[in-house]
């Protein structure tokens, strides 16, 4: 076999026979323990992800830079592929996944602030953090690094290379087979190169530029509905019919809308995974939970809009019907249906902003896990032009290979965070009846370690 075959075989076997259970046992289990807090609670999320700080970095801030690593290229390619590959019904699969797993969103980010450290004039923290302080194990935080690392900076970000690449496949069929995939790699590699060095400048201007495309490809999906109203009982009774035609799932479970659903809803909304809460450790709050709910809003987002904007695009402009397309090409041969030839030109302009900005998060991501690691400069800049090599690398493989080698790396990063952040449940879920004692009494909750018997914090002494 070669590396192709193994990886998508390793890929089969990893999200059939594991990280599916795992995901959706986890997000049950948080949904039952916390009583459905990811709905029960909906409103005072929206309250808390609103709710903005007197210093440093507000939850509204954090949330938009989770939200800014959240929204990219998965959220169109990620979702054409799975109804090219899956069907209509992996749509349902990612939306369940949303619900179900911002649970998981809300216990790994309430953990995250929980475990926070101070650095310099703000904090700092993530699953590394938890997992040193919560389970007392520097390997095991050192190991989930490595695992976002390899995932953030070489599966994810060879991924959104490849999305910029293959959005200008549209434009020539001869591309896919020029230089020019190498060409627009090593461009794409050489800039990013650039500012890895250069500090967390894009990152910043990223939480601000990714809402505003956010919004305007939703405005798009928007005007798609309101033009195809008539379409809307049809489109939900394909999208549920295909979801429960449970012949056709087990049939063959690897190649299932509910397999290739759960992939593409982790891929996209990243609920669970361990990468939001780097984010989440960042916000000055009165109370870890806070940030738990603000968390829960920023799964939908990515989730329940922004993927289903592409769900209605694709079904309600058949393109799900055009032939030998998937992926970005497909979203743009959907917006060109609706919109003309200007829908094409929009889309690639939205996958390059998502795709370069995503690069960027996920780097600095990866960098404050190195970070945890090892504080050696050398190491560092060697990682940063590995990082850009990958980047190039990316850019130049076929669409299989990409994909696979993202869901592998995601996946074993899932693993190691849904085990451990369902060890340290009970103190995230101690934090949430901490936190409902004090809003029962009509008090802004405040967060002490001794409120839920801790003595190992480092920030709620």
């Amino acid at each position: 076999m070669d590396f192709k075959s193994i990886l998508i075989a390793f890929d089969d076997i990893l999200y059939t026979w594991l990280l599916i259970y795992l995901l959706a046992g986890a997000g049950i289990f948080f949904t039952v323990r916390t009583k459905f807090v990811q709905i029960r609670r909906i409103r005072e999320a929206v309250a808390c992800m609103l709710e903005r700080g007197s210093k440093g970095v507000s939850s509204f801030q954090a949330l938009m830079i989770a939200t800014a690593s959240r929204v990219g290229t998965g959220n169109m390619a990620g979702v054409a592929t799975a109804i090219i590959l899956g069907g209509p019904g992996a749509a349902f699969w990612m939306w369940l996944m949303a619900i179900i797993g911002s649970a998981s969103a809300f216990v790994e980010s309430t953990l995250a602030q929980i475990y926070k450290k101070k650095d310099g004039s703000g904090f700092k923290g993530g699953p590394a953090y938890y997992i040193e302080k919560g389970l007392n194990a520097h390997w095991l935080g050192v190991l989930f690094s490595i695992s976002l690392i390899a995932t953030f900076a070489f599966g994810f970000n060879g991924l959104q290379a490849y999305n910029i690449v293959s959005s200008f496949f549209v434009y020539s069929d001869a591309l896919a087979d020029s230089i020019w995939p190498a060409v627009i790699g090593v461009f794409i590699a050489a800039v990013s190169l650039y500012m890895f060095f250069a500090g967390d400048v894009l990152g910043k201007v990223s939480s601000v530029l990714v809402p505003v495309m956010a919004v305007m490809y939703i405005v798009l999906g928007l005007f798609v509905i309101m033009t195809n109203l008539p379409m809307i009982p049809s489109v939900l009774h394909r999208i549920f019919e295909d979801a429960f035609d449970f012949q056709a799932i087990f049939g063959g479970f690897t190649g299932s809308c509910m397999v290739l659903g759960i992939k593409r809803g982790l891929f996209s909304n990243e609920a669970g995974m361990g990468s939001a809460p780097n984010a989440s450790a960042s916000a000055v709050v009165s109370h870890p939970v806070k940030q738990g709910l603000a968390q829960i809003i920023s799964v939908y987002i990515d989730t329940l809009l922004i993927c289903s904007t592409s769900v209605f695009m694709i079904l309600m402009t058949e393109g799900y019907e055009a032939a030998n397309l998937t992926g970005i090409p497909l979203i743009q041969e959907c917006a060109r249906r609706a919109i003309g030839p200007a829908g094409v030109y929009f889309i690639t302009v939205i996958v390059c902003l998502f795709a370069f900005t995503s690069i960027i998060g996920n780097y600095f991501y990866a960098e404050a896990n190195i970070r945890f690691i090892t504080k050696n400069n050398t190491v560092l800049n060697l990682f940063r032009v590995a990082a850009a090599v990958m980047i190039m690398v990316g850019a130049c493989v076929d669409m299989e290979i990409a994909w696979s080698l993202a869901n592998v790396t995601m996946g074993l990063e899932a693993i190691i965070n849904i085990i451990v952040i369902l060890l340290l449940s009970k103190i995230a879920f101690a934090a949430l009846d901490d936190y409902e004692k004090q809003t029962k009494k009509g008090k802004d909750p405040v967060f002490h370690e001794s409120n839920i018997g801790l003595t190992n914090t480092d920030v709620w002494k």
